[in-house]
C-alpha cells in the first residue's frame, strides 16, 4: 500500500528511480536488414540487468519507461531469433547472425568491417578485464591500419571475435548466473558452431523472457511501466518550432519553417505508442515520459486529452518556468524541485528531475567503488529530507525527490555493468527508514499539488532544444524532414497508395521523426557514431520517399553532418545542466 504522508509528523522521503529505456529504429526497411546491434545487445545486457536487480530486492520499486519503437524491436529480434534456431528463418543482423554462421563473408571489406563492428564497446569495462577479448581486439585495430593483410585471418578469428563480442555484452547478472556461459568465457578460443549456437540460445532466451518479467514486476507492484510517444519525436517542435525560443530566444531555427500539420503527428504517435504498450503489456501506462523530457503547453494539453495521469521533465524547464515574471532568485532550499505539480486546472501531475542526483548516477559514480557511490547518493538524499523538515511550512508533508536517466547507456561504463552499484542502491534505499521508494503513480494523490499555469517549452537536456535544433547540421536534418513530410502530405491527398502502401509510409515516416537523428547531428559529437546515425537517417528518408513512389532528392546522398568532439560517455549521454567548464 502506499504511504501516506498526512499521516504522519515526519513522513519519509519519497524517491522515485525512473528509468528510460529507448532506442531508435535501426532497420533499414529498405533492405530489411538491421544497421546498427544495439537493441538486441542493450536488451541483453542492460534490460536484463535491470530487471535482475528489481527482482533480487523485494523492497525496490522504480518506474521503467520504454519507447514502443523498441518494444517492436526486441519483439522482432525475438521472433528472428526462435524462427532461426527452429530452422525457420534467417536473422537479419549481420552482427548476429555472424556469430552462428558456418562462415565469414569472404569479402574483404566485409570482413574488416564487421571485426569493427565486434569491438564497439568500452575500453575500459568491456575489452580490458577480458585477455583474449583485449588480445583480438587489439588485432582488429592493426587490421584497420594494414586492411590488406584482412584476407590473411582465418574464420576462427572472426568466430572467436563475435563470441567475445557476445559474452562481454551479455548482462552481468547472466554471467553470474547461468551456467552455459563461464564455461566459455574460461575457454577464450576456438569456439565452436556449437558453442556459439548455444550462445544464441542463452540469447533468444533472453530477448524471448524480458517483456514478460518486467510485465510481472509491472502486476506485482514492483515497477510502473510508463510510456513514450512511438517513435520518440520532439513534440513541442512538431507542434510550434517557434517554441525552441520560449528556452533559447537567439536560436536560428530552420528556414522551412513550422512542420506540416504537426498536431495530428504528434496524436499518431500518441495512438500508437499506447496501442504498442498495451499490447506487450496488457495495461494501459498511467504516464508518459515525453520523448527526451520534451514539453510545452501545447504538448502537456494533448498528454491530458489522451488521458494521461502524469508526465515529467527536467529540472531547467522548471527553474525557466518558475523564474518567467520573477526578478528574484528562486530559493537556494530547492522545496520548489521537491514537490509534484498539477498543469494549469488539469488532471495532469507534473514532476521534475533532480540534475545533480540524476547526472551523479549517470556520469560522476562511474568509477567509484559501488559502496561508496550509493553511500554518497543516500547523504544527499538523507541532506534534503533534514532540510525539508526543517521548515515548518512543510509539516506534514513529505519531499519527493524524483531521479530520471537513461537506463541503458550509462551501465557500460561502471564495473561489472554497474551490478555493484545497482545492487546496493535498491538494497540501501529499501531498507532506509526515513526514506520510500515510490513510482509517480503513488504521488498523484498525496498532497496538495501548486499549479504551474505555463511551462517554458524545454527538454531535459540544458531546459533547452539546443541538442535537437538550432545549429546548421540540425537545422538542415530538419528541413529534409520538413521536405520529405511536404511530398508525403501531397502523395496521401491523391489518394493513389493502397492501404498497406499508406500504412507502411506513415510507419516510414514516424521512425524519420524520431529524435536520435539531429541528436547526433554537429562537431561536437565523434565522427565514427555521427557518420552511423546521419547515414542511417538518409537512408530512413530515402526509403520514405520510395514508398511515397518518389524519386529522393540528390541531396539525400550527400553527408550531413560530420562530428569531431569526444563528449562525455561518448555522447550517448548529456548532463542535465551545462558544466561550469
Amino acid at each position: 500500500m502506499a504511504f501516506d504522508p498526512s499521516n504522519a509528523a515526519h513522513p519519509p522521503l519519497r524517491v522515485v528511480l525512473c528509468w528510460h529505456m529507448h532506442q531508435p529504429q535501426y532497420l533499414d526497411a529498405h533492405t530489411g536488414e538491421y544497421a546498427l546491434p544495439w537493441t538486441y545487445l542493450h536488451a541483453i545486457k542492460d534490460y536484463v540487468d535491470m530487471a535482475a536487480h528489481l527482482e533480487a530486492e523485494p523492497g525496490a520499486r522504480a518506474v521503467v519507461n520504454f519507447a514502443p519503437i523498441l518494444l517492436d524491436q526486441i519483439e522482432d529480434y525475438a521472433r528472428q531469433v526462435r524462427a532461426f534456431l527452429k530452422g525457420e528463418g534467417q536473422i537479419h543482423d549481420p552482427v548476429l547472425a555472424l556469430l552462428v554462421a558456418e562462415r565469414p563473408p569472404g569479402d574483404a571489406s566485409q570482413r574488416l568491417n564487421l571485426a569493427e563492428a565486434c569491438t564497439r564497446a568500452n575500453r575500459q569495462r568491456l575489452i580490458e578485464p577480458f585477455g583474449p577479448y583485449r588480445l583480438l581486439a587489439d588485432m582488429v585495430t592493426w587490421l584497420k591500419q594494414h586492411p590488406d593483410y584482412v584476407s590473411y585471418q582465418g574464420d576462427h578469428f572472426f568466430f572467436d571475435l563475435v563470441t567475445w563480442y557476445h559474452l562481454v555484452w551479455l548482462g552481468e547478472t547472466v554471467r553470474r548466473t547461468d551456467p552455459r556461459i563461464q564455461p566459455l568465457m574460461k575457454q577464450g578460443r576456438d569456439f565452436t558452431l556449437a558453442q556459439r549456437r548455444q550462445l544464441l540460445e542463452v540469447i533468444e532466451e533472453l530477448l524471448d523472457g524480458l517483456l514478460g518479467r518486467y510485465r510481472r514486476l509491472a502486476e506485482s507492484g514492483r515497477v510502473e511501466l510508463s510510456f513514450t510517444p512511438y517513435a520518440h519525436p520532439i513534440m513541442p517542435l512538431m507542434l510550434d518550432m517557434e517554441s525552441a525560443h520560449e528556452a533559447a530566444p537567439q536560436a536560428e531555427l530552420p528556414q522551412s519553417g513550422q512542420y506540416p500539420d504537426g498536431r495530428a503527428r504528434v496524436q499518431w504517435h500518441l495512438q500508437r505508442g499506447l496501442e504498442s504498450f498495451e499490447r506487450h503489456f496488457g495495461r494501459r501506462p498511467a504516464g508518459c515520459w515525453p520523448s527526451e523530457g520534451s514539453v510545452s503547453d501545447a504538448t502537456l494539453t494533448l498528454l491530458d486529452e489522451a488521458g494521461i495521469r502524469w508526465s515529467a521533465s527536467g529540472e531547467g524547464v522548471l527553474t525557466h518556468s518558475l523564474k518567467q515574471g520573477r526578478e528574484e532568485d528562486l530559493p537556494d532550499d530547492r522545496h520548489w524541485l521537491y514537490q509534484p505539480y498539477r498543469f494549469q486546472d488539469r488532471e495532469l501531475s507534473l514532476f521534475f528531475r533532480d540534475d545533480g542526483l540524476s547526472d551523479s548516477i549517470g556520469f560522476r559514480y562511474t568509477d567509484w567503488h559501488g559502496d561508496d557511490a550509493v553511500g554518497d547518493f543516500v547523504h544527499h538524499l538523507e541532506e534534503i529530507g533534514q532540510r525539508w523538515h526543517r521548515d515548518s511550512n512543510n509539516h506534514g508533508r513529505g519531499a519527493l525527490v524524483t531521479v530520471i536517466l537513461d537506463g541503458e547507456n550509462a551501465w557500460e561504463y561502471y564495473p561489472a555493468n554497474g551490478y555493484y552499484f545497482l545492487s546496493a542502491l535498491y538494497r540501501r534505499l529499501a531498507a532506509h527508514t526515513d526514506i520510500e521508494l515510490a513510482t509517480f503513480s503513488d504521488c498523484l494523490n498525496a498532497r496538495p499539488q501548486r499549479a504551474l499555469e505555463h511551462v517554458v517549452a524545454g527538454s531535459w537536456v540544458y531546459g533547452n532544444f539546443d541538442t535537437w535544433v538550432g545549429s546548421r547540421d540540425k537545422n538542415r536534418g530538419w528541413e529534409m524532414l520538413i521536405q520529405a513530410k511536404q511530398i508525403f502530405d501531397e502523395v496521401m491527398s491523391q489518394g493513389q497508395l493502397t492501404p498497406a502502401q499508406a500504412e507502411a509510409a506513415t510507419l516510414q515516416l514516424a521512425v524519420c521523426e524520431g529524435s536520435d537523428w539531429c541528436w547526433w547531428f554537429g562537431d561536437y559529437n565523434p565522427s565514427g557514431t555521427v557518420s552511423l546515425f546521419e547515414r542511417l537517417y538518409r537512408q530512413h528518408l530515402v526509403h520514405l520517399y520510395r514508398l511515397l513512389g518518389k524519386t529522393p532528392p540528390e541531396e539525400l546522398s550527400h553527408v550531413l553532418s560530420r562530428g569531431s568532439g569526444e563528449p562525455a560517455a561518448g555522447g550517448v549521454m548529456r548532463q542535465g545542466q551545462k558544466s561550469d567548464g
